[in-house]
């Protein structure tokens, strides 16, 4: 019969970000929590992590059962389990060592069977792992028990003796990837990408953990007889051509089943993107909410005219507004200044609706521009963007990482 039971887990708010791990050891009879260990590691990935974690449980359970003690390992990454199995391969070189570590480990005792277990059923260590990073944000170290003190960071062992009965749990962290939801990926750390994306980030890189994304589904309005005719079309309150409305139609089919469905539908005061917006709210049963801060860029004089009779006639004025975003048509808005009403309204809609889907409804300058912000590109980026009518992009924000742009300028639900 099984002896003892590790759970182990590891998290990073960035990936790469601040990261840190925690590890159980459990009477395999009863349950019983006989060890803990947790430690912030600094800045590195969330693979890194987990293997760190499963180091911290196999040493502890060392500790506690001696050599030869039988062990299962239960993990909630499915990546280090199937290669501590020798089911998968280690193609991620900067992992080796860290399963190297931990297979020397294994070989000192009896690991009978090594087991992924959903998220859910993997609490304890993901708390202890999240504990050990609040505790890192403010300067201190993480002890059993939930106190902590300043010093040398520490990870060993503690037995469960020492901890408390009664402890109130840390919020459960999602650890969040650059990849999409499922996927199965090696993502290597050298240290100058760990360095460049701790120097990218905002403040210390610590934040409150969070459970779920915040999701922007970005939704541009159909046609209208300015966009058939390529006309400047800023302020002007066009509205759908039948075309646009069927865009608008085969849009809102789309967003009425999974995996979308919004929980909120905000957009823009133009008419063309509250067609299209209501087009949406038809069948899904929503409201409209409309931010006036999602109207398109102000064109000025050049509202209604065509690229070609904008250069016609005011061809300094148009070589200036193509070679930088501080320039703005005679009587508009240059890119700069709506750079900044719709960074304030991107930041009030993941703020206002931590947590929830948000369907943006909006133009090309504004999405444009919250892509930009969430890839932390220059606003000359813009210039190397090309979104078309009706088309979907994807941004999911977290509080304890960066923005994922997970979709850009999706249009097959109008083939």
């Amino acid at each position: 019969m099984t002896s003892y039971v590790i759970e182990a887990d590891g998290g990073s708010r960035g990936n790469p970000g601040p990261a840190g791990y925690g590890a159980v050891v459990r009477d395999a009879a009863d349950g019983q929590v006989l060890a803990e260990a947790a430690e912030a590691i600094g800045v590195t990935t969330n693979n890194v992590a987990e293997y760190r974690g499963l180091i911290a449980g196999l040493t502890a359970v060392l500790g506690v059962g001696g050599e030869g003690a039988e062990v299962a390992v239960r993990m909630d990454s499915k990546l280090v389990i199937e290669q501590m199995a020798g089911r998968w391969k280690i193609k991620n070189e900067g992992l080796r060592p860290l399963a190297l570590e931990a297979g020397a480990l294994a070989r000192r005792l009896r690991v009978v069977e090594w087991t992924w277990i959903p998220r859910e059923h993997n609490k304890h260590a993901d708390r202890l792992a999240n504990e050990a990073m609040d505790a890192a944000a403010k300067g201190l170290t993480w002890k059993a028990g939930g106190t902590h003190d300043t010093g040398a960071p520490g990870a060993a062992a503690v037995p469960a003796a020492a901890v408390p009965a009664a402890r109130t749990p840390a919020p459960v962290v999602e650890q969040t990837d650059l990849l999409d939801a499922g996927a199965i990926a090696e993502m290597s750390a050298p240290t100058a990408s760990v360095a460049a994306a701790q120097q990218r980030s905002k403040g210390t890189g610590w934040a409150p953990p969070t459970r779920v994304a915040t999701s922007l589904l970005l939704l541009r309005h159909g046609e209208t007889p300015l966009s058939v005719e390529r006309r400047f079309s800023g302020l002007g309150d066009a509205e759908l051509t039948a075309n646009g409305l069927a865009q608008a139609a085969a849009a809102a089919d789309r967003l009425s089943r999974e995996p979308y469905r919004p929980d909120v539908i905000v957009s823009s005061p133009l008419k063309r993107a509250r067609q299209t917006a209501e087009a949406v709210a038809r069948r899904t049963g929503l409201d409209v909410e409309i931010d006036e801060d999602l109207r398109e860029a102000d064109f000025g004089a050049w509202e209604g005219h065509t690229f070609t009779e904008v250069q016609r006639e005011w061809p300094a004025e148009l070589a200036a507004w193509l070679a930088g975003p501080d320039a703005a048509p005679p009587g508009g808005e240059s890119f700069a200044t709506a750079a900044r009403r719709v960074q304030a309204v991107g930041e009030r809609l993941v703020e206002r609706y931590e947590g929830k889907t948000v369907l943006v409804v909006s133009h090309v300058t504004p999405i444009k521009m919250l892509l930009r912000e969430a890839l932390t590109a220059p606003l000359s980026a813009l210039y190397r963007m090309h979104l078309d009518l009706a088309c979907l992009s994807l941004i999911e924000y977290y509080a304890d990482g960066p923005a994922v742009v997970k979709s850009f300028n999706d249009t097959s639900h109008l083939r």
